[in-house]
């Protein structure tokens, strides 16, 4: 097979098998953030021979830099009691933020007033109340702006004390922590200058509090004169509690609670019109710090996620633009592509790229006169210069072969636990369902292999009736019996391919063979699929036990966890599949690992193939057919049938004076900065950290560039292309306003459960909080001197969910406990999809949506749909939960339906058909649409809700309220606010925080 090219074709040079781990862990123990040494590089059209590859892991450094890069490059190998209310107190007119104000934090206790003492990591048993509110809002000034057109690049509350108490109907719930919130101040938008930005004029707004509340406080100081025309932009918690007050608090429920979902950030939707939907590119902060000081004082990950195939919304498509012979118009320095904020010049001859600043000359068949403005006068007509992501048809150059045709290879484990479990029987159904809407016809290929302790090749020539089986039983030698009819074009042999997924339940079904010899398998496969490429698609039930890469039982020694040791179980055993998914990434495969197991299968160790060659771990762990059927035809299908980009390669490019450095997710690390993709699709995003590489930077603008270059199904080689701007600010609050709290949380959770591969799971959590600790510390600092907020927790709107997030990461299956509280493949297989998933869809997955529904089923109204909007948000919390109510609780990958103790029985019946009353086994009901109005109103709601999200099938697991020990594990110790053992409650994680924060302040 000759290699794809940048500028020359060239042998392709592998490195030895990289020490990398299956999370790309980085090798830092004091500094996780420490970025990876600076690479520089430029893009050049078609595919060259590069710098060896390297795994994604920021403990392998960089190859040396060069002077150019390019988006294509060689195959290489990558490498009960109360607590005295609070009564709050207000401080004179003048200061501009109208603070409910203490001198001190003071917590009382028997009616003496004492200090808090330092809180752990683990929370004591008894916790201060902790009231919230906001201050008002502020706007600081940027640099100003260049007037041409450029590119890329969260009251006072009393909070009885959380202990576990019982309702009357049984039921353990938290009690709630009442809490009373006084109205947002207005916030006030920068209004766009042609120089720079001005805040509109502050006006005054009442912080809401009740008459008897309005008592100055004798530690308030006097105006801040200065400051009193600020507009303050953040919010804040009073922590404290005044002895003999009997105000009886307020709702809990208006601490900062992401009900709504992920937001989308709009910062500088106005000044930067042609950025790219934020579902694409997502900055942690919009704003990018100008000096090597500022953002020393950022502390949480500065970077970036990158999703480049999002789907677009509303059925919409992106923009093709196909140059012809003139060729693809690229700055002939940093090869960034032609963009909205380009900037033509001398009549239109030539135009300034606005990532270096160079002056290039346009080509003649690309010229057009400029009108009076500056502006081209086809700008209209031309989508790369007024729309953020377009999509470039590659000309030929960038290609040495022709596109690889949508080839799929199916390795399926036949052993005696895959038959019993009906596994091969639902993907032999599966996959002959899909094979009419594969992408690709008419080239699209195909071929299979099955395995026990044997491995089984099938000619599926086009001239055969039936498929031939070639039993191959030397596995310390793998060949090919029949190298050139193990991959065959599908639409030639289609009889041939249907005969043979008829056959196949029946061929095994009376196999009693229980051994795997998954390793030359694999190496099997990889043979066959070496001249093409393609997708590996691996259906794997029991512990790899013979020949290369055969695996043994970890993880049984309980004694190893919470030791230094606790990690190498997170790790893969065996170096032979790094080495592995290096030779597959070089031949351009792709590998999805599907695992149905009751039992260990070293998930950390299968999951690398995923890892390293962008691919995906489907985990389905006690699988049964008759309960995850549809799930796992559903999750099949799709990937079967959604557009993929074949053997593509992802660089993002940034302005002068910032690079990114360390890069997370699924791919392999190609050069410094080029990530290998064999096959990536919609499904897939990734994070990258930012650094700056100058002391200072003295533009204005920062601009960002995605290029992602690709194979599609219908063979043309193309070039999306994702355009981004933000502005350099030289103040850390500016930086803090336009933070995005979901990119901050998808990148911080990649680098902590990456940081789960070299230390304990505890350590991890440790990490996250600090992270938040420091940038709520560096936050208060900007405001609580001038501010006089003595005992108050601020912290800006936009990072309002921030600790909320953080608490659910730790408290995520990737992270939380030990042994008892996850099985380790379990764990592993939450890592491996946590590091794929887009911001919004991993913010879900943290924080997910608890409704109640009886009162939608049994009311009849016209205008509810069922739609999700119709539905109101409830906290993560058992408080939230009525023992005569009815709940779904949804995290985007599986529901759990909650029966209340107290549900009408009626109401039971008509959805399952079962009385509750006789104590069902809930998880052997089937649920499923039956001939009532309840019924029908009940599916309706989780077919909308499953559009919503068409990455994964929400498998439904029923349970009722008081069923132990299902109840605990699938519900309430997922309810994130509450405080399990081991693990704090929102109230003592918060203050945890804030005791953590004023200790250094």
């Amino acid at each position: 097979m000759q290699p794809m090219r940048n500028e020359k074709p060239g042998p392709p040079n592998f490195p030895g098998r990289p020490n990398a781990s299956p999370f790309s862990a980085a090798s830092q123990t004091t500094m996780p953030f420490s970025p990876s040494p600076p690479v520089v590089g430029a893009e050049s059209p078609g595919y060259r021979s590069g710098p060896p590859a390297r795994f994604n892991s920021p403990s392998v450094p960089p190859p040396p830099s060069s002077g150019s890069s390019s988006d294509i490059g060689p195959y290489h190998r990558f490498p009960t009691q109360q607590i005295p209310s609070v009564q709050p107190v207000v401080p004179p007119r003048g200061p501009p933020s109208g603070q409910v104000m203490l001198p001190q934090q003071v917590l009382s206790f028997g009616g003496q007033q004492v200090l808090p003492p330092p809180t752990p990591f683990h929370p004591q048993s008894q916790t201060p109340s902790v009231p919230v509110g906001p201050p008002s809002q502020s706007a600081n000034l940027l640099p100003s702006s260049r007037s041409a057109p450029q590119y890329p690049s969260e009251s006072s509350f009393h909070a009885p004390n959380p202990t576990m108490q019982t309702s009357s109907h049984g039921y353990p719930y938290k009690q709630a922590n009442l809490v009373t919130q006084a109205p947002p101040l207005q916030s006030y938008p920068f209004v766009a200058h042609q120089r720079g930005y001005a805040p509109s004029p502050p006006q005054p707004a009442s912080m809401g509090l009740n008459s008897r509340e309005h008592m100055q406080h004798p530690g308030a100081g006097p105006p801040v004169g200065a400051l009193q025309n600020l507009v303050e932009d953040f919010h804040s918690l009073s922590v404290g509690s005044v002895p003999g007050s009997i105000d009886p608090g307020i709702n809990s429920n208006t601490l900062p609670r992401p009900l709504d979902g992920d937001v989308e950030p709009k910062s500088f939707s106005e000044m930067y019109p042609f950025n790219c939907h934020p579902r694409y590119l997502r900055l942690t902060t919009n704003a990018i710090p100008n000096a090597q000081s500022l953002l020393s004082r950022w502390h949480l990950p500065l970077g970036a996620v990158v999703h480049p195939l999002a789907e677009a919304l509303d059925g919409g498509e992106v923009p093709t633009v196909n140059f012809g012979p003139l060729g693809i118009v690229r700055c002939r320095r940093c090869r960034t592509y032609v963009n909205p904020y380009v900037i033509f010049t001398d009549g239109g001859r030539k135009w300034r790229c606005n990532v270096c600043s160079l002056l290039n000359e346009v080509p003649g068949g690309y010229f057009a006169n400029l009108d009076a403005s500056g502006k081209r006068i086809d700008v209209d007509q031309r989508p790369e210069l007024t729309k953020g992501t377009v999509e470039f048809v590659a000309p030929t150059e960038y290609m040495v072969r022709p596109p690889m045709p949508p080839t799929y290879f199916f390795l399926i484990d036949v052993s005696l636990p895959a038959v019993k479990s009906g596994m091969i029987e639902i993907v032999a159904e599966t996959f002959k369902s899909c094979l009419d809407e594969l992408p690709g016809f008419p080239r699209t290929q195909i071929g299979f292999l099955t395995f026990d302790s044997t491995l089984h090749f099938y000619n599926l020539k086009s001239s055969l009736t039936q498929p031939q089986m070639m039993v191959v039983s030397d596995l310390d030698d793998i060949f090919l019996p029949l190298p050139d009819d193990l991959l065959v074009n599908l639409s030639e042999s289609r009889t041939v391919v249907d005969a043979f997924l008829d056959s196949l339940p029946s061929m095994f079904q009376d196999n009693v063979n229980v051994e795997s010899a998954f390793g030359p398998a694999l190496q099997a496969a990889c043979l066959v699929m070496s001249q093409l490429g393609g997708k590996l698609l691996i259906f794997q039930t029991t512990l790899p036990s013979l020949g290369v890469g055969r695996l043994r039982l970890r993880g049984d020694d309980l004694r190893i966890y919470g030791t230094d040791k606790e990690h190498e179980l997170r790790k893969p055993e065996d170096p032979f599949y790094k080495q592995m998914a290096a030779d597959l990434t070089k031949f351009q495969i792709g590998v999805n690992v599907y695992a149905f197991s009751d039992k260990y299968t070293d998930i950390a160790s299968l999951g690398t193939l995923a890892k390293y060659t962008g691919g995906q771990v489907y985990h389905y762990p006690g699988f049964e057919g008759a309960i995850h059927k549809e799930k796992l035809r559903y999750e099949l299908s799709r990937d079967l049938t959604r557009e993929t980009a074949w053997e593509a390669v992802l660089r993002i490019r940034c302005g002068k004076g910032v690079r990114f450095t360390n890069y997370h997710g699924h791919f392999m690390l190609r050069s410094a900065d080029l990530m290998a993709l064999p096959a990536v699709d919609c499904d897939k995003a990734f994070a990258m950290q930012l650094s700056l590489e100058d002391t200072l930077l003295t533009t204005q603008t920062v601009y960002f560039q995605v290029a992602l270059l690709y194979t599609s199904s219908s063979g043309e080689r193309r070039i999306r292309v994702h355009t981004a701007a933000a502005p350099v600010v030289s103040d850390l609050g500016e930086m803090y306003r336009q933070a995005d709290t979901g990119a901050t949380i998808s990148l911080l959770s990649r680098i902590a459960i990456e940081t789960t591969l070299s230390q304990k799971l505890e350590d991890a959590c440790r990490f996250i909080q600090l992270r938040i600790v420091k940038a709520l510390r560096e936050y208060r600092n900007l405001y609580a001197v001038q501010h006089r907020l003595g005992g108050r927790m601020i912290y800006p709107d936009s990072l309002r969910f921030l600790p909320l997030y953080g608490l659910a990461l730790c408290k995520s299956i990737a992270l939380r406990g030990g042994h008892i509280d996850a099985q380790l493949d379990e764990r592993c297989a939450a890592g491996y999809t946590m590091m794929t998933l887009s911001s919004s869809k991993l913010l879900k997955l943290l924080y997910p949506s608890l409704i109640r529904i009886d009162e939608y089923l049994v009311k009849t109204s016209a205008n509810n749909d069922g739609s999700r909007n119709n539905f109101k948000m409830l906290p993560l919390s058992a408080a939230s939960l009525d023992p005569s109510g009815l709940y779904i609780y949804d995290n985007g990958v599986c529901f759990i339906i909650w029966f209340g103790r107290m549900l009408s029985s009626d109401l039971a019946i008509d959805l399952i058909g079962v009385d509750l009353s006789g104590f069902p086994n809930l998880s052997r009901v089937n649920l499923c649409e039956r001939d009532n109005e309840v019924s029908r109103k009940l599916m309706g709601i989780l077919k909308r809700f499953r559009e919503n999200n068409s990455s994964s099938y929400q498998l439904c697991h029923l349970l009722r309220q008081g069923e132990h020990p299902r109840e605990g594990s699938l519900l309430l110790s997922n309810l994130v606010e509450d405080r399990i053992v081991g693990t704090s409650g929102y109230i003592e994680w918060i203050l945890q925080i804030h005791q953590q924060v004023q200790q250094s302040s």
